[in-house]
């Protein structure tokens, strides 16, 4: 009976609504898990969380979600514009990148200000530090400043070589005073340089980034989002790396795997240490790829059939969160409940089942951008959906330009309405 009481407790209080089938455009019934089972999804509304999460990603990487600058006033003007709006539109969080192409949106002692600052990279706006003012003016307002990093973007694609692209860098850039840490894929489009996460050089370099940060500011948490290593397939590139960086004698995607978890518990030390140190609370949550493995391909994977982080980019990201690393984790669904192989609804279940019995919380990247061209209703029920699950804590959103920029579009505006109302 000790068991049955918090769930009967849980539908009492949350409960708000008769179930009703979710349908496609063509009016046909929507399948649990696109080609792989073809149940229906029935939906019901059910009150918010008290503390429900409801984040906002700004990137700032080719300028997506906020412009460059050239002077302080409109810097400060613009995020103020920024802040006001997440908050009356009722988000709790905002997840602002600074650190995008091995830069930062403040004055380091380990990067060059971003290009994406004022144009210029190493340029900032004289002694102004755009991170403090942002988080004040985020916590005035009452909510969480989260700062996201991408921690081994060198560039995403450039149709220069290495040598050359580098030397376009900051005399400061790690990238550039260390091309022996710095890969090269090549793209049909032209090449993406990344820092090589098997290399012990870059995993430290790493720490003190956010070590810097975390001890300097009062930020709430410490954000990955989901670029680890390149999506496209990757061949030698790394040859010499794992023959000298290897001695466990692992295979390669082993050991690759092993990269990304090391740095992923480093971080996590250093953020535990700081906390102890500073007696504060600040959180380390990350934003993977919504598949960490199909089925078909690994018995505990979901009832999907796309890429996985767990074979693709070497993301374990199941087991970051089975081990206690982070503290939250926000999977991108960026698909709706329609699609054939990563149908909204299986992955939803799926990751609700991998939190459950842990202490990591789970809040759902929401695609709001392709709010457009869905139904106009897809993201409303897929925060419906969430919010049927005591395991979902919340959501984030991608990104801020769908809701207020000149990308806005219909369903995430009638998602906006729905935030409002059911508050």
């Amino acid at each position: 009976m000790k068991k049955i009481f918090p769930v009967l407790t849980f539908l009492l209080f949350t409960f708000a609504g008769s179930a009703e089938i979710l349908r496609d455009s063509a009016g046909k019934p929507v399948r649990y898990a696109g080609k792989f089972n073809s149940s229906q999804v029935n939906i019901r509304d059910f009150r918010p969380k008290k503390d429900e999460f409801r984040g906002i990603w700004i990137a700032v990487v080719e300028n997506i979600d906020f412009k460059k600058h050239s002077d302080v006033q409109s810097f400060q003007s613009d995020f103020r514009q920024a802040a006001d709006r997440a908050k009356n539109a009722g988000f709790t969080a905002i997840i602002f990148q600074i650190r995008s192409n091995c830069d930062a949106f403040y004055p380091s002692n380990l990067a060059p200000w971003s290009r994406w600052l004022t144009g210029q990279e190493g340029v900032g706006l004289g002694n102004f530090d755009p991170l403090r003012f942002m988080i004040d003016e985020t916590h005035k307002r009452g909510m969480e400043f989260h700062a996201w990093f991408n921690p081994y973007r060198v560039i995403g694609n450039t149709p220069l070589s290495k040598n050359a692209y580098l030397k376009t860098l900051a005399a400061n850039n790690f990238a550039r005073r260390n091309p022996n840490c710095v890969l090269v894929k090549k793209n049909p489009a032209g090449n993406q340089l990344f820092l090589d996460p098997g290399m012990p050089q870059v995993q430290t370099h790493l720490c003190q980034i956010i070590g810097e940060v975390i001890q300097r500011y009062r930020v709430d948490a410490i954000h990955f989002d989901d670029y680890f290593y390149p999506y496209e397939k990757l061949g030698s590139e790394d040859a010499a790396t794992f023959r000298k960086y290897n001695p466990q004698k692992l295979s390669l995607d082993n050991w690759r795997r092993k990269n990304t978890d090391d740095l992923i518990y480093q971080v996590r030390l250093t953020i535990t240490r700081n906390n102890i140190i500073q007696k504060r609370q600040v959180k380390f949550g990350i934003s993977p790829f919504g598949i960490w493995a199909n089925k078909q391909s690994n018995k505990l994977g979901s009832l999907t059939g796309g890429k996985e982080s767990y074979s693709a980019i070497f993301a374990d990201t199941r087991k970051w969160v089975k081990n206690g690393y982070i503290d939250y984790i926000v999977p991108q669904i960026y698909w709706n409940f329609g699609h054939d192989v990563a149908a909204y609804a299986a992955l939803v279940d799926w990751w609700s089942a991998a939190v459950r019995g842990t202490k990591v919380k789970l809040y759902i990247g929401i695609g709001a951008y392709n709010g457009g061209r869905w139904q106009s209703n897809e993201l409303i029920n897929q925060m419906r959906y969430n919010r049927m699950h005591p395991e979902v804590s919340g959501a984030a959103f991608f990104s801020f330009r769908s809701f207020f920029g000149q990308e806005r579009n219909n369903g995430a505006l009638k998602l906006l309405e729905y935030l409002k109302r059911s508050r």
